[in-house]
């Protein structure tokens, strides 16, 4: 498949999930059944304050970890989310941030953005807006954010090398990237590389952290921090259970800064 054909995919299978009025999803992919999500994202490392604060059907379980458990947001931020999905992430940023804070979620699929601008206007979140784009042209001006965060997305797109770029353009001097995604430890047989499932099911698009490092720093980052997650591989063999996934890929927090102009603190 080229490029496009990818994105395509990608679009139809996440549309089909934000669609869904039954909570059924793909049978290998980075999520579970609307029985499931919550205690899935307990393990993603999620309190149960935070899984009350949001609105119902924010949480579609489509994630590996909790980037903001790290990312240290504080008040009046603006933070920008990668592939935001439903929102989860973008109101739990916003409590961090407050009234006088921004979050921004980016989002290539209408119909997650249409479920998560729903999932806004029930809680009144005056302080997050969706906007549609892919994550290789993000529609957010040069030196926005403090914060770019993103879980299990960047996976999922062709142009790795790109998105990590984009989110360099998009941060303010000093600010910094804080990912929750997953990553290549070992190479996969040929019948999981080929399985279209598992592409959307965030395997086999997964890049190994040497990779990831290498497009951080040409991007410009510096403090460039990647931690696989041990602890995820039981997780990760619920994606696709029996195949073996979880011997192939980790969950992994990745982590870079972009540099602060001569003179500025960097934001923490």
């Amino acid at each position: 498949m080229d490029n496009s054909e990818i994105k395509d995919m990608v679009r139809a299978r996440y549309g089909s999930i934000a669609a869904s009025k039954d909570g059924s999803q793909p049978k290998a992919a980075c999520c579970g059944a609307a029985s499931e999500v919550g205690e899935k994202a307990r393990r993603m490392g999620y309190s149960e304050a935070e899984l009350a604060s949001i609105p119902e059907g924010a949480n579609l379980g489509l994630g590996c970890g909790n980037p903001g458990a790290i990312a240290k947001l504080r008040a009046g931020e603006v933070v920008v989310d990668l592939g935001s999905g439903a929102g989860f992430d973008c109101f739990l940023a916003a409590r961090e941030v407050g009234p006088s804070g921004r979050v921004i979620g980016v989002d290539m699929t209408p119909e997650m953005l249409r479920k998560a601008r729903e999932n806004a206007a029930k809680i009144g979140a005056l302080n997050v807006e969706f906007r549609l784009g892919e994550l290789e042209h993000l529609p957010v001006a040069d030196n926005t954010a403090d914060a770019v965060i993103s879980n299990c997305v960047v996976n999922l797109v062709p142009e790795k090398a790109q998105v990590y770029r984009e989110a360099f353009r998009a941060l303010k001097p000093g600010g910094r990237l804080v990912l929750s995604d997953v990553v290549n430890k070992s190479p996969l047989p040929p019948d999981l590389k080929a399985d279209r499932e598992l592409l959307c099911g965030c395997v086999s698009g997964a890049a190994r952290a040497e990779e990831i490092a290498r497009w951080l720093e040409d991007a410009g980052f510096t403090e460039i921090r990647i931690v696989p997650k041990a602890e995820s591989r039981d997780l990760i063999a619920t994606w696709a259970p029996g195949r073996g996934v979880e011997n192939y890929v980790v969950s992994a927090t990745i982590e870079g800064r972009k540099p602060a102009a001569h003179g500025a603190p960097a934001s923490s």
